[in-house]
């Protein structure tokens, strides 16, 4: 009989095997990739309690409720803090004698150094728990918005840029860690939805506090910035008097007051080597899934505006109405994806966004109001899901630096969406009756139209084609512990492991 693993160096893998490259194997996934698309034909006569999303919702006690809503509450502020930028350009390249073009680069600064931040405090989050790194992000963000009110030339405006990006990158794992470890698995697919649209929620209220501080005060811009550093630093009390998530404790219960650190690595070994192949699909995945977003939102107003000529307040209110639809199909979708699989629903929101795309993009009555409200209900629907699809593919040890640095990663890859539209679309000028070019005015509807179709296409093969691990058990689910036989298909790694346990087991007995 072979010797057992001791406890500090378990490694869960969430049900998930080591990739085989097999030609047996591989067609073997191939097929099933048809066969697991379907939710099973029980799948409703066992669920049918939960259809109505109150069911679930009742089910999440006060403790539970605590860590979701000061995840979604942190995961808001976070997209606040980033629309400060973006909705005062014009007003910061002023006071900072720069184009704003200039401030835009701030901008994809700020989404190029994400991802460090996302292994930074996805790293401390997974070691050490979810409260400090929580708290300590928060802090940097206070210090940061408060800093940027007081910035006098684009060189300070970069480098505060610069370590707000890194700041920014551990709130997404960090949260969705937060807000799921503890999450009764049958409220976690609504639970994800809820989380996911805090950024559109984050939109909107930045958008109200611009109207309200930035347009009214003397201090205009400046005045908005030192406003998002007051809330952030309430998230942050908030924070300090709740506990570790039970998932977070139950996992650290289960290692032995040995060499932590030697454990810890030696599970993020194991890991890799069963999800490497999951977590390159990841990166894809979500690189997707941030062409979708940003494809579709970040040059819909220049749409509106430079092609359709909307006014000020007409073009508000499409995109608060983009918003309102992105939060009811990030919640709608994202509970129905507990009936339907990840897979199935997100391929749903691709057809559905698809056929949306003519009356986005090209209706100019106010029925545009309706297709840019089903449009981003289906690509903030597919969205709704992404927090839950990810942690179920997660190594469960890491889910708090594995769903943060893919989550940025695929920000990364898709941070140059709105220049490729742009440079796309000044190849196809707008023409007067005359047939003259306008300047400075092209068909950004056709470009855009284009692009999205290509990213849904897209995004539905990586959907179709990839994994899911559907109700994956997380560390306090009742029936959730050891997977027995992980190490019976990779002998090396077995082989490794005891000579780790005897090693422990001779310290001990030194001891």
């Amino acid at each position: 009989m072979s010797k057992q693993p001791p406890n500090s160096a378990v490694v869960d893998t969430g049900g998930i095997s080591p990739p085989n490259f097999s030609i047996s194997s591989i067609n073997h996934y191939l097929k099933t990739r048809f066969t697991t698309l379907l939710p099973k034909k029980n799948c409703f006569a066992e669920k049918k309690h939960l259809i109505n999303p109150f069911v679930p919702l009742s089910l999440i006690n006060k403790k539970q409720w605590n860590f979701i809503l000061v995840a979604l509450a942190g995961w808001t502020w976070d997209a606040f803090d980033f629309f400060c930028v973006s909705l005062n350009a014009t007003d910061i390249a002023r006071d900072l004698h720069v184009s704003v073009k200039d401030i835009t680069w701030g901008i994809t600064l700020v989404l190029m150094l994400r991802s460090v931040g996302a292994v930074i405090f996805g790293y401390f989050g997974d070691k050490y728990g979810r409260k400090w790194p929580y708290i300590a992000n928060l802090g940097l963000l206070v210090v940061l918005q408060i800093g940027s009110g007081f910035i006098k030339t684009y060189k300070e405006f970069l480098g505060i840029r610069a370590l707000f990006g890194i700041a920014m990158g551990g709130v997404y794992g960090n949260v969705a860690a937060t807000a799921l470890d503890d999450c009764p698995p049958d409220a976690r697919s609504i639970v994800s939805g809820i989380l996911q649209q805090g950024y559109a929620l984050g939109y909107l209220l930045c958008v109200i506090f611009t109207r309200a501080i930035a347009n009214t005060s003397s201090y205009e811009w400046r005045a908005l910035f030192w406003f998002s550093a007051g809330p952030a630093f309430l998230l942050m009390i908030w924070r300090f008097f709740m506990p570790e998530t039970d998932a977070y404790i139950a996992q650290k219960t289960q290692e032995r007051s040995g060499d932590k650190t030697q454990a810890f690595w030696f599970k993020a070994k194991s890991a890799l080597k069963t999800y490497w192949l999951v977590l390159i699909y990841l990166v894809i995945l979500m690189a997707g899934m941030n062409f979708m977003s940003h494809g579709s939102q970040d040059l819909y107003p220049t749409l509106l505006t430079n092609q359709l000529h909307f006014g000020r307040d007409r073009s508000t209110v499409t995109n608060c109405v983009a918003n309102l639809g992105a939060i009811a199909g990030g919640i709608i979708i994202g509970h129905a994806s507990s009936f339907l699989g990840r897979r199935f629903t997100l391929i749903l929101c691709c057809f559905g966004g698809g056929a949306l795309i003519y009356p986005w993009a090209f209706v100019t009555s106010s029925g545009i109001n309706a297709g840019v409200f089903f449009l981003q209900f289906f690509v903030q629907g597919a969205w709704g899901v992404i927090p839950i699809h990810l942690s179920e593919l997660s190594p469960p040890d890491f889910r708090s630096i594995i769903v943060g640095l893919a989550y940025q990663l695929g920000n990364l890859c898709s941070s140059a969406s709105s220049t490729i539209e742009t440079t796309i679309g000044e190849q196809f000028p707008l023409y007067n009756d005359a047939g003259v070019a306008l300047e400075g005015k092209y068909n950004y509807a056709l470009v855009m139209s284009i692009f999205m179709g290509c990213v849904f296409g897209f995004c539905l093969i990586c959907f179709f084609l990839g994994p899911e691990n559907k109700d994956a058990k997380f560390g306090t689910d009742p029936d959730a512990g050891e997977i027995e036989g992980f190490f019976e298909n990779d002998e090396k790694a077995h082989e490794e492991f005891i000579e780790l346990a005897d090693a422990e087991d001779r310290i001990a007995n030194k001891v």
